[in-house]
């Protein structure tokens, strides 16, 4: 059975999975970018909890993250758009069905990468911070 921690990185890569961009997990960079963009979920750090007794809970905020990359010609405005797709269906379900207390995106912290021979990429780490409890940090 999978842990907590697990069911929700998959459900938030579902829930990337369904945007026009193509959404991997855990995947190293391709050498080709598909034209609609592409999304890069890495599974991340949960951090250190917050511990509360009777009962025993653990409370994390783990902090997961979307690598997003566009390499077309009209890159600004594609990666406008792939970051706000990214907003929006995270907004659509702040809870992931109920599995997290709440999951925010932080902003964008974006970068221009030369490609040789080739456009150049327009690329972005967005940082989501997952809330959610356990009775078992490994569970």
């Amino acid at each position: 059975m999978p842990t907590l921690r697990e069911t929700i990185l998959t459900a938030l890569h579902a829930r990337l999975s369904v945007l026009p961009a193509s959404a991997l997990r855990g995947e190293v960079l391709p050498e080709r970018v598909p034209t609609e963009g592409l999304l890069i979920l890495r599974d991340g750090e949960p951090g250190d909890p917050e511990v509360t007794l009777s009962p025993l809970r653990y409370h994390y905020q783990h902090r997961a993250e979307i690598e997003a990359v566009v390499q077309v010609a009209d890159r600004d405005a594609a990666f406008d758009t792939l970051c706000a797709s990214i907003g929006t269906a995270l907004a659509a379900d702040r809870t992931l069905g109920g599995l997290c207390d709440w999951i925010e995106a932080e902003a964008p912290r974006s970068v221009d990468l030369a490609v040789e021979g080739a456009a150049s990429l327009k690329a972005a780490v967005i940082a989501v911070v997952l809330h959610y409890s356990t009775a078992d940090p490994l569970s």
